[in-house]
């Protein structure tokens, strides 16, 4: 007997190439299904951070959609009804961006500034709920919620950063 003409045994059968091409389309679908589920996710949590000013220079793009809204408490404005546990108020505009805000002079001077300019836009703003204690003038409230078609922001979430907390960050600027 001729040793090339001796057969060896097969330890394992191939895989056919029906199971190959199978597994293949599963992988390709179980990645097609985690990209979905990231991509929706992502956008259907996807939330806009703007100034006031950004908000009411893009009111109609943005009515009806949750946004969130950063600005200046002003006191007068407050009004809250204890029954209904509604509270109305404006807040002033306030810069987005926290060069600018170090470079006016810090938060607190920002925040006692806007509340005094009344050129700058405003916004009135409804929540339903227990009034906070920080809610008060020249506090920085950052909501989130939608612009309603009558311009009014309804919160959903409030919220609120007293000005006296930037004071005491810095001392300096408490005089001012």
């Amino acid at each position: 007997m001729d040793a090339s003409s001796v057969t060896q045994p097969q330890t394992a059968l191939p895989m056919r190439s029906g199971g190959r091409a199978k597994f293949i389309v599963g992988a390709v679908l179980i990645f097609a299904a985690i990209v979905y589920l990231i991509v929706s996710s992502t956008s259907a949590g996807a939330q806009y951070f703007l100034t006031v000013e950004e908000l009411e220079a893009r009111a109609g793009e943005m009515q009806g959609r949750e946004v969130r809204v950063s600005g200046v408490v002003l006191g007068d404005t407050i009004e809250y009804d204890s029954q209904n546990l509604t509270i109305r108020f404006s807040v002033a505009n306030i810069p987005g961006d926290h060069k600018e805000i170090e470079r006016l002079g810090g938060m607190a001077t920002v925040l006692k500034q806007a509340a005094q300019d009344s050129s700058l836009a405003r916004m009135r703003v409804v929540y339903e709920g227990v009034k906070p204690d920080l809610l008060k003038n020249e506090a920085q409230a950052i909501m989130t919620g939608k612009l309603g078609e009558d311009g009014v922001f309804y919160a959903e979430e409030l919220l609120l950063k007293c000005p006296t907390k930037y004071e005491e960050a810095v001392p300096e600027q408490a005089g001012k």
